[in-house]
């Protein structure tokens, strides 16, 4: 596994702090620059240096990313379905009634539990760093980083898009009650809290700033397959923004139905993602089919559509 980061400083560089060209240039976080400084982990032509140190054009930087870390949480086996690896990510395809991350009412059977046993037995020392998460019964596809750098690295291009200029898009599919009126549309409106106890969302003006994109696929009798892509990632918002909007999601007890009848949770998958590589920028496109429960609720909803 290359466990190091290496880059060589560009032309016209002069007398420039190690800190801030490693900062300002290869756009590293602070806090990742700071913790491998301060752990003699940066080296510069083959010297460990500090971060004052002073470098110039065609210097060798070379990070090593290797170090112990330990998670508490219990590894357990499962069945992962991995649709994507690398020496610094992996990406899984997240089963429905699935809990992405131990919390005190599941503290087994997550997802990180499996991805941590998944690591230990291939004997990879990584610890679960989750860079996106879905709730519990929306399926579809996460991203997890296998070392510090990486996971810095897709924050850094998922929250500061126009910054970096790198493309970072999540899309999903969801089947919606009713015929939207418009067939390609974004929806742009704040989404709150109800109140501090409440888990549920809702569409307010003193919110953050949500928007969703939307196209429809397919249109049914009295129902539409919509590919949903995210410009910004508020907890709930496909489900908040379609719920506001008339067309509920099928199956969402929280803002829509419960419609065991059809599917035993919300029909929402997030089926895509375009993601720069953390090391190399390049552009990985990433996609995985709908799961069976959305693929038998369509053929129901083509059923009674042919009634």
């Amino acid at each position: 596994m290359n466990n190091k980061l290496t880059y060589v400083v560009g032309e016209n560089i002069t007398e420039v702090k190690l800190r801030d060209y490693l900062k300002f240039t290869e756009n590293l976080s602070s806090r990742f620059i700071k913790s491998s400084g301060i752990s003699g982990k940066i080296s510069v032509n083959n010297k460990v240096a500090k971060l004052n140190h002073r470098i110039n054009s065609n210097d060798k930087i070379e990070i090593d990313m290797k170090k112990e870390e330990h998670q508490n949480i219990e590894p357990e086996k499962m069945d992962l379905e991995v649709v994507y690896e690398d020496v610094d990510i992996i990406v899984i395809n997240k089963r429905p009634g699935m809990v992405v991350h131990p919390t005190r009412g599941y503290p087994f059977g997550t997802l990180a539990n499996g991805v941590l046993y998944y690591f230990k037995e291939k004997g990879e020392k990584c610890i679960v760093r989750l860079v996106s998460r879905l709730d519990m019964d929306t399926s579809g596809l996460i991203i997890i980083a296998k070392n510090q750098f990486s996971h810095m690295a897709l924050a850094r291009d998922m929250q500061d898009k126009d910054l970096h200029a790198k493309t970072f898009e999540k899309s999903y599919m969801a089947i919606v009650h009713g015929n939207m009126k418009e067939k390609l549309g974004t929806i742009d409106l704040p989404i709150g809290k109800l109140d501090e106890e409440s888990i549920k969302r809702e569409v307010c003006e003193n919110g953050q700033r949500s928007v969703t994109h939307y196209e429809v696929m397919e249109s049914f009798k009295n129902a539409d397959l919509v590919k949903v892509t995210l410009e910004t990632g508020r907890t709930h918002q496909i489900r908040v923004h379609l719920s506001h909007i008339g067309h509920p999601i099928y199956g969402d007890s929280l803002y829509g139905t419960s419609e065991s009848q059809y599917i035993d949770r919300q029909a929402l998958h997030a089926y895509k993602l375009i993601i720069p590589h953390p090391r190399t920028g390049e552009e990985l496109i990433l996609m995985t089919e709908l799961p069976e429960d959305m693929k038998e609720l369509e053929l129901k909803l083509k059923a009674e559509s042919n009634i």
